[in-house]
């Protein structure tokens, strides 16, 4: 029996982990102040007149195909990817950040290859490593050949603080193109695939976006971000729920996301758990379009017009014929 997140259930832990440490909020003033901020792509404060930005995030099952195909020297960008592409999202640039590694065992020759990706990602990103931890803990991390955890954290700094409340009727979404499965939908994707045969795609690094992002956020009047992970695009409405998403005209995906619709029969789970071909959504006026599009072309990234802001609440996926609602209604969306 194939496994599947339940992405409501998550939502829900999410919120109620809201509920418990946003009275936290309070523990902390003047320099290093949180700013009350909730449910977005990370976590805001204050030092002086800077804002800045903290977010963390892993691999997850995506180390087990690692693991697998033994090739441990690109997991690293996908660590870095996952919270820089984050914090992306609040119009923040990446600066500096910490790795976590958890081993089962000391493997100086499995650290190396994993640093590899790690220094790589950094680099894509224009993020300095300054420090991390790493934790031999074989009690805790268990598995066959060379199981392992990895984690990163960035901090970055708002350039232009963009949390959706702009959103409005007739702005456009324009999605830039994934590098594949990126780093979430592993859960389901290794027991809808064949490892053997997919592995090498599977394995292809999650996309950084920061140097198209950034550019834009310079050069436009971008009104939301969001990046395209785990939920799918049922993550638009963390921008902003008081408008709709109507999702008309996204890109043909890579086979590797075709090879999965064969085992998911129902495109609306596939939309809400894979990214189908886009990792990353900026939201801005129609007007603005073809810069955005024009400066990713620039950074060798593929972008187009996927769909726009309506005033029917959810996130719609339509061919033309039927209009589905991929938006997830249970806690933090």
């Amino acid at each position: 029996m194939k496994y599947q997140v339940d992405v409501g259930k998550v939502r829900r832990i999410q919120s109620n982990i809201w509920d418990k440490i946003k009275s936290t909020f309070s523990f902390r003033k003047g320099y290093g102040e949180a700013l009350p901020v909730f449910g977005h792509y990370g976590g805001l404060f204050k030092c002086g007149d800077e804002r800045l930005v903290i977010h963390t995030d892993g691999v997850g099952t995506k180390l087990l195909v690692a693991q697998e195909m033994e090739k441990y020297n690109t997991v690293g960008i996908d660590a870095i990817a996952m919270s820089v592409n984050d914090i992306l999202c609040v119009g923040a640039e990446p600066m500096v950040g910490v790795d976590y590694i958890g081993l089962a065992y000391e493997d100086p020759e499995l650290v190396s290859e994993i640093m590899d990706g790690l220094v790589k990602g950094a680099e894509e990103s224009g993020c300095a490593i300054i420090g991390g931890e790493t934790a031999v803990i074989p009690d805790i991390i268990k598995g066959t050949k060379k199981p392992f955890d990895l984690t990163f954290t960035v901090v970055g700094r708002v350039k232009k603080l963009v949390l959706g409340s702009e959103i409005a009727k007739g702005d456009v979404i324009v999605g830039l193109e994934s590098s594949g499965l990126h780093s979430n939908g592993y859960t389901l994707a290794r027991s809808a695939l064949d490892v053997g045969k997919w592995g090498t795609e599977m394995l292809t690094p999650t996309r950084i976006y920061a140097s198209t992002v950034l550019e834009t956020i310079d050069a436009c009047d971008v009104h939301g971000i969001a990046h395209i992970t785990g939920g799918g695009f049922s993550k638009l409405t963390r921008l902003n729920k008081e408008v709709g998403y109507k999702l008309d005209a996204l890109p043909k995906p890579k086979p590797i996301f075709d090879a999965l619709r064969e085992s998911v029969k129902d495109a609306a789970e596939m939309h809400r758990t894979f990214n189908m071909g886009v990792g990353m959504c900026i939201i801005l006026p129609g007007d603005r379009a073809d810069t955005v599009i024009n400066i990713a072309k620039k950074h060798n990234v593929e972008a187009s017009i996927i769909g726009s802001i309506t005033e029917k609440k959810g996130v719609w996926l339509t061919d033309g014929k039927k209009e589905t609602d991929i938006s997830i209604k249970e806690g933090l969306a």
